[in-house]
């Protein structure tokens, strides 16, 4: 993931039976491409090895004997300032008392002070609590967190859950996949559309034959969920308005969930009103049945007869309605086509007034719905084409995401 190349992240692990999944996102962001320093305290090492973070990182992981050892005046500084963000997962009682009130008696905090007393940089830091039940809701603790927030610490969780203990309530450190959501959000905060509100539409409609019936097309709404995670990646306030689909939205995208056209339509109209971008990646569909039964359709009341109609024209309604919007500086659309695409793509672009349209031509088998490539044509509404190689929907996100940064500059 681009946002993670060449990013350094410093990951503080403390003592909780929840250290085992710190392995795992110190694994996931070196994956991606970060560069990941951890930091131990006394109590981490008694659940999990420094060598488990080293095997996974292939960078040395820190402890409290590299403090005593008379490193501490260099090292917690160099680490300190050479990082682009600091997550502590998971964070302990513990340590979010010594974190509120300037505590530096380990290396992790007194790093973690010197990384977010550096006001010039800003750097972000996240904390991932984990503790048994009744604990992070106890007054002290709740102060601390309280004092932390008012700094701009953020907090991921905790969830509830059960916990090691047998107890169940709120305390377990949220997922690994979580966290690196809002490390993402985190480290987008600045990029090409921070102030900018983008609304970006997924999945495929779901029009009701009966209760228990719809009809619908095979979009997975993938490419969908790629831009959003992409505009959020470039700082974007983002609506993401979906049809169902199976896939978790993107960490801090604020999501609105629609099934019909009618209420896409709806959602879209109102989402558009505080938007700068439009993004409508959603397959929404031409048809609807034109009379609903209102009991489930049986067998051995024969074939049905189903009359279709026209459905709600959620690109062409924006393009009418456009000027209204004063802050809407740009639209673009996607055409799914089997047949002609340049043509079909070249008149939708026309018809519904877009900047920018996305054609990809469907019948290809590593393209277009239920895959994770996409090969696509974008055709601009001052005739400009661009021909994209094959590439991964997540790439194609990003090309679109920095096309519409250009046209909101």
């Amino acid at each position: 993931m681009a946002i993670f190349t060449g990013k350094h992240i410093l990951l503080g692990v403390t003592g909780s039976i929840a250290a085992y999944k710190a392995a795992d996102l110190a694994s996931k962001l070196t994956q991606q491409g970060a560069q990941v320093d951890v930091i131990f305290s006394a109590g981490a090492e008694q659940f999990i090895t420094p060598l488990t973070f080293q095997s996974v990182t292939g960078r040395r992981a820190f402890t409290d004997a590299d403090l005593w050892g008379g490193e501490a005046h260099i090292l917690h500084v160099g680490l300190g300032h050479s990082t682009d963000l600091v997550v502590i997962a998971p964070c302990t009682a513990n340590t979010l008392a010594k974190l509120a009130h300037g505590i530096a008696d380990n290396l992790l905090t007194v790093t973690a002070l010197a990384a977010g007393g550096e006001k010039s940089r800003q750097i972000p830091i996240l904390i991932a609590p984990a503790m048994d039940a009744g604990m992070y809701e106890h007054p002290a603790t709740q102060e601390n967190v309280r004092i932390l927030k008012e700094r701009g610490v953020v907090f991921i969780g905790p969830a509830q859950g059960r916990m090691a203990s047998g107890l169940v309530g709120l305390g377990r450190m949220v997922e690994p996949m979580e966290i690196l959501g809002h490390i993402r959000l985190a480290l987008g905060r600045n990029g090409k559309l921070a102030g900018k509100h983008l609304v970006v539409t997924a999945g495929g409609s779901q029009e009701p034959i009966d209760p228990v019936r719809y009809i619908t097309n095979r979009s997975s709404g993938k490419q969908g969920y790629a831009l959003a995670q992409a505009a959020l990646d470039e700082g974007a306030t983002v609506t993401l308005v979906t049809h169902p689909t199976g896939l978790t939205p993107p960490v801090g995208a604020h999501v609105v969930e629609v099934r019909t056209a009618q209420e896409m339509l709806e959602a879209v109209l109102k989402a558009v009103e505080q938007a700068d971008g439009l993004v409508m990646a959603a397959a929404v569909a031409d048809f609807r049945v034109k009379h609903v039964s209102e009991h489930k359709l049986k067998k051995q009341d024969g074939i049905p007869h189903i009359l279709l109609e026209a459905a709600p024209d959620v690109l062409g309604t924006v393009g009418r309605l456009r000027p209204e919007w004063k802050r809407l500086k740009t639209v673009v659309g996607f055409a799914a086509e089997s047949r002609d695409l340049v043509e079909n793509a070249i008149a939708k672009l026309k018809s519904k007034h877009l900047d920018l349209i996305a054609a990809n031509d469907i019948s290809a088998p590593d393209a277009g719905f239920g895959v994770d490539t996409n090969r696509i044509t974008l055709l601009y509404a001052d005739g400009r084409r661009e021909s994209l190689p094959l590439m991964s929907k997540d790439e194609a996100a990003r090309y679109i995401i920095e096309r519409v940064a250009a046209f909101l500059e």
